[in-house]
């Protein structure tokens, strides 16, 4: 009993000192850092860091200003706000905030081998990632024409609904995928297709692995990946989206030709091939299957959302819905396709698409950014590795940058003759060394997409509340997920003008 005592005696003495020694390392810390609200020894401040605590920041930027530090258990995390701000973060200083910090469980995902991760590699991937969709057409007429085909296979199946109620969210999915399966893997399917269908299901498995509340833990307490088998039952649908993405691959490099690549996966098993031998080469299987991964992941969920949501909100608001197909009649009239050379003529749709995804506010917050060296920032010096969140939210909601940041207003990108303007406070896509991969092509399907479906039918709500144009974002994405409508063929081409 005495000994039982002693060892108690102990571990309170050891914890007691723990405490004073994170409280004292955690003020000398925050003394240098930008105020905020004070941490907990040890624990930091749990309700601002999570993934769904986004909602809590306005308030801090209210209370502490453009900059305001929270904590992830002992570490400081330093959150940017507003247009000035963030645009002088990743803009004016991009080299010192282009960092990752290490993320133990997504790095457990990709291996260290993706274009978002926290060493040296994602340089030399994101260059070859570009170069190799320059390659694949990106920007000229062959992406295009690849994207046009996959408008008329979604305009064909939503035909199909023949005006009854449908959740466009499931079409929209294949739709999307099917793109960016077309350019990773040369394969392009019916919607109704057993192998899409099971590609998207594990695809979205992986982000819910991502995003769910055992893997947020994880992350934040990485000595759990330690324990057997959790991480393979934490991440089921990104094995499974593994073993699809390995089989391409394996079919790939039994039918490669070197003189005709004919998608990615051709492109980055020719780069093996060149660099093979050479001891630092970070092109291998690993890094292929990682890549493609991540770059599948990337163009479908975020992309098939913005899509539902597009068309939901015209669908409810009838009046935008009616003036966005006026212009699209006048410029393509309904036989032939919208493509990227009407963009420039098609300004009130433009804006409609940009103002439509800064009100959706996908992502209030880039992923985390890190400090490559020690930087002196809006009156802060902020050490080499401090994390760096871009709550982007403020910038699409900035009121210095926006007539009417709560409203829903095409206006905000038209200009005085109406014609399309671009804002810099557009920052649906991040902005910066570490701005989405995939901005070009995501604008591309969006903008296609959606005014094909435009051109040929009519969208309207089959029932339920109608959702206020300011409203907060759980609402948003369980709208997005919901919501019904109803797709009724435009009239006939007799009843509307041709424009060849």
């Amino acid at each position: 009993m005495e000994s039982l005592s002693d060892v108690s005696l102990f571990l309170i003495v050891l914890l007691t000192l723990l405490f004073l020694i994170s409280l004292w390392e955690q003020q000398k810390r925050s003394r240098l850092l930008p105020p905020g609200p004070t941490p907990i020894p040890l624990l930091g401040t749990p309700s601002y860091i999570t993934m769904d605590s986004a909602c809590k920041y306005p308030q801090l930027q209210k209370k502490y200003g453009d900059l305001f530090t929270i904590w992830l258990l002992g570490d400081p995390v330093v959150v940017l706000c507003g247009y000035d701000v963030v645009r002088d973060a990743l803009i004016n200083h991009a080299e010192e905030f282009s960092g990752r910090p290490v993320q133990p469980l997504a790095d457990k995902h990709s291996q260290g081998y993706n274009f978002e991760s926290s060493n040296t590699h994602w340089r030399h991937f994101r260059r070859f990632t570009l170069t190799t969709l320059r390659n694949i057409g990106l920007g000229k007429k062959p992406l295009e024409e690849r994207c046009l085909m996959e408008a008329k296979q979604l305009v064909e199946a939503v035909s199909e609904m023949e005006g009854r109620p449908f959740n466009p969210i499931h079409l929209l999915g294949c739709a999307v995928f099917n793109f960016i399966s077309s350019i990773l893997f040369g394969q392009q399917w019916g919607y109704s297709d057993k192998n899409l269908q099971e590609c998207i299901r594990h695809t979205r498995e992986h982000v819910d692995n991502v995003l769910n509340k055992p893997s947020q833990v994880c992350a934040m307490f990485p000595l759990f990946l330690k324990v057997p088998f959790l991480w393979k039952v934490l991440c089921r649908g990104t094995l499974r989206l593994h073993s699809f993405v390995t089989e391409q691959i394996e079919f790939h490099k039994e039918t490669l030709d070197a003189n005709a690549p004919r998608d990615f996966v051709d492109f980055f098993l020719l780069k093996i091939k060149e660099e093979e031998g050479l001891p630092d080469s970070i092109y291998c299987d690993t890094s292929l299957l990682m890549n493609l991964t991540g770059l599948m992941v990337a163009a479908t969920d975020s992309t098939s959302c913005t899509l539902k949501y597009c068309v939901a909100m015209l669908a409810q608001y009838p009046d935008i819905q009616v003036k966005v197909q006026r212009e699209l009649d006048h410029v393509t009239g309904c036989q032939r396709p919208p493509g990227l050379s009407d963009r420039p003529n098609l300004p009130y749709t433009n804006a409609v698409i940009h103002e439509l995804q800064r009100h959706l506010d996908i992502a209030p917050i880039a992923f985390y950014h890190a400090l490559t060296r020690d930087t002196r920032f809006r009156g802060y010096t902020l050490p080499k590795g401090t994390r760096i969140i871009p709550y982007l939210s403020s910038v699409l909601f900035d009121p210095t940058q926006w007539e009417t940041p709560d409203e829903f207003n095409p206006g905000h990108f038209l200009d005085e003759k109406g014609q399309f303007r671009t804002k810099p406070a557009f920052m649906a896509f991040s902005a910066g060394r570490r701005e989405c991969l995939g901005v070009s092509l995501a604008r591309m399907e969006i903008f296609i997409l959606l005014s094909s479906l435009l051109q040929k039918f009519t969208f309207s709500r089959v029932s339920g509340k109608k959702l206020e144009l300011k409203c907060p974002k759980k609402v948003k994405m369980d709208f997005i997920i919901s919501s019904e409508i109803r797709a009724v063929p435009r009239p006939s081409v007799t009843d509307r003008p041709v424009n060849q």
